[in-house]
């Protein structure tokens, strides 16, 4: 069952802040910006620190556009400051600088749909709007890290939807050709970009 087009789960968690301080973060206080919900397996594994850390180089981007970071895992809060205190020369992530949401409960992983085994979250990421709409996931099964420069196109995607009203064809990239919402508009869009799909 997809979450897409309902509101996101709120939660309530500690998690480790941009400064390293613990701090209560709750989901539904990011209203009236658009959030990256994403969730991976588990702290001081494989896959994991390179989403993290690819992330984090792309933060700025996201923020530009206005749009929160958040990083959640069945670890707790200590097992998160730890490893951003491990260098990354020795599978540490560093000092990212977005949260790291403890779901020790592994009750948001439920609520989301992602818990695998009653274990670990597979790697789930959830594109939140302005009111708290999910408008878009994906879940990646444990082996296969995600393509952060897509999480980027979508959220450029739902934006431009938001503000111009039109609809985003297949491979749409910020600057490139949408289309109306109509019969006319596709026929149209078709006639002039199938190049472009």
């Amino acid at each position: 069952m997809t979450l897409v087009t309902k509101e996101a789960p709120d939660f309530t968690a500690t998690a480790v802040m941009p400064d390293n301080t613990f701090g209560e973060l709750k989901l539904s206080d990011y209203r009236g910006k658009h959030v990256i919900l994403f969730f991976y397996p588990l702290d001081f594994t494989f896959v994991c620190p390179s989403e993290i850390i690819a992330f984090n180089k792309k933060l700025d981007e996201f923020k530009s556009r206005g749009c929160e970071v958040i990083g959640a895992s069945v670890d707790s809060e200590f097992s998160h400051l730890a490893w951003k205190n491990t260098p990354v020369e020795k599978g540490g992530i560093g000092n990212v600088q977005f949260p790291l949401v403890a779901d020790i409960t592994k009750n948001i992983s439920r609520d989301y749909g992602i818990l695998f085994n009653e274990a670990v979250a597979l790697r789930g990421l959830f594109l939140i709007d302005k009111e708290g709409i999910v408008r878009h996931c994906v879940i990646n099964d444990l082996p296969l890290g995600r393509n952060i420069d897509e999480a980027l196109r979508v959220l450029e995607a739902l934006q431009f939807v938001e503000k111009h009203g039109e609809v985003c064809p297949a491979n749409w990239q910020e600057g490139k050709s949408a289309m109306e919402p109509t019969t006319e508009g596709v026929a149209k869009f078709l006639a002039e970009h199938t190049d472009e799909l």
